[in-house]
């Protein structure tokens, strides 16, 4: 089939106008015409590639609206660490598949979902999204850190199996937090696998950086609450992006997840020190928790890989990468949606590995066809129409 818009997004930026894309009747893209004909199916607004959703928390499904906004991220940490396990398995399933359903109505062709659990063995095996799970490691007690590491461990196990018998499935073991990762743990979760692929929640609070300061501030009374004795930590004095980066391997491909509270600083040091670095972006679950946004132009500014993601319904409305670059655009009206269509889509493959599969229109990929209509206007809409 022919297809073309007014507008077509390869991924990376604007084709030219008049293009037209051939497709074939699996969704593979054959070739990018240089202009339409008689025969050229014409949609109104917007052609681009599915989106790529680089951070959700799909098990944590059934908790949205269990939280009222802007409480700030230690008592919303307090708050699912008390209630996630306040429903039956039947409810939590339930809630799983709606936003998983949710997710693929608007036009999310990719996740990466983080996983304290086996329990989207079930959404994997729908074969219908690419996934990369995060299996997350936490444990913040040094003496645990074996134990903690062997949990993690053992559900990776389980969702390694699954993806030797399911196509679209790669995982890995994360760390959860700075906050909830000992040094120990820490340098396990980096020892697993030498070139793996790492997602951390990074500087969401300023209480994170705090505590590394001075060992003070609400994460102690977070850590306190949760009966952990921190006896043993010794404050860096340093940023904590500063500090744990120097127990892990240069060589990995890193997703920092929020960057609520990062400085300029920070993110040099970063730049100076990795291989490979993608900053993703959940600016409605920062605004639903802290009320506020990364600096985002000045991410911007020094030019790094910057993605999109949803984080959980717990902390968001709706699982919406549209939803999500719309709200960067209020905030940032400076930023183009040429760029923003390439964080959602390219940077987010590129983030999750994806990149020789999805999140650009070229020969050969099977990306997925969005249409977006009213993208200048009030009410933004997407739909898959391949």
């Amino acid at each position: 089939m022919k297809i073309s818009a007014q507008q077509i997004h390869d991924g990376k930026g604007w084709l030219p106008a008049g293009s037209a894309l051939l497709v074939s009747d699996q969704g593979t893209i054959e070739s990018i015409l240089p202009e339409t004909d008689s025969e050229t199916t014409m949609y109104d607004g917007v052609l681009c590639p599915g989106f790529v959703n680089v951070h959700c928390h799909l098990e944590l499904s059934h908790m949205k609206g269990r939280i009222p906004e802007h409480t700030g991220l230690v008592p919303f940490l307090k708050t699912v660490s008390l209630q996630r396990n306040e429903h039956t398995e039947e409810e939590k399933k339930t809630a799983r598949k709606q936003a998983f359903q949710e997710m693929v109505n608007n036009g999310i062709v990719a996740v990466g979902d983080i996983a304290n659990s086996t329990d989207t063995l079930d959404l994997r095996a729908l074969d219908q999204l690419h996934f990369h799970t995060f299996v997350e490691a936490l444990g913040f007690s040094e003496v645990n850190a074996a134990r903690s590491f062997g949990f993690a461990l053992k559900t990776f196990g389980t969702y390694k199996e699954q993806a030797s018998r399911v196509k679209l499935l790669t995982q890995s073991i994360t760390p959860h937090a700075p906050y909830s990762v000992s040094a120990p743990l820490f340098r396990a979760i980096d020892a697993h696998e030498p070139s793996g692929l790492l997602s951390i929640h990074n500087q969401e609070s300023e209480a994170e950086n705090q505590y590394y300061y001075s060992k003070e501030g609400n994460i102690r009374d977070l850590l306190g609450s949760l009966g952990i004795d921190d006896g043993f930590f010794v404050p860096s004095g340093l940023t904590s992006l500063k500090t744990y980066l120097e127990w892990l391997s240069p060589g990995k491909v890193y997703i920092f997840v929020h960057n609520t509270f990062t400085s300029v600083e920070d993110v040099q040091y970063v730049k100076s020190r990795l291989r490979a670095a993608h900053w993703c972006l959940c600016p409605n679950a920062n605004l639903y928790i802290e009320n506020r946004l990364p600096d985002i132009n000045m991410l911007r500014h020094e030019q790094v890989d910057l993605c999109i993601g949803t984080d959980s319904l717990a902390s968001n409305h709706q699982l919406s990468i549209l939803s999500e670059l719309i709200s960067i655009r209020k905030q940032y009206p400076n930023i183009a949606w040429e760029e923003l269509l390439k964080w959602g889509t390219h940077n987010g493959a590129t983030a999750l590995q994806m990149q020789d599969k999805l999140g650009t229109i070229e020969p050969g990929k099977q990306p997925g066809i969005l249409q977006i209509t009213q993208l200048e206007g009030n009410s933004p809409a997407v739909s898959r129409i391949i």
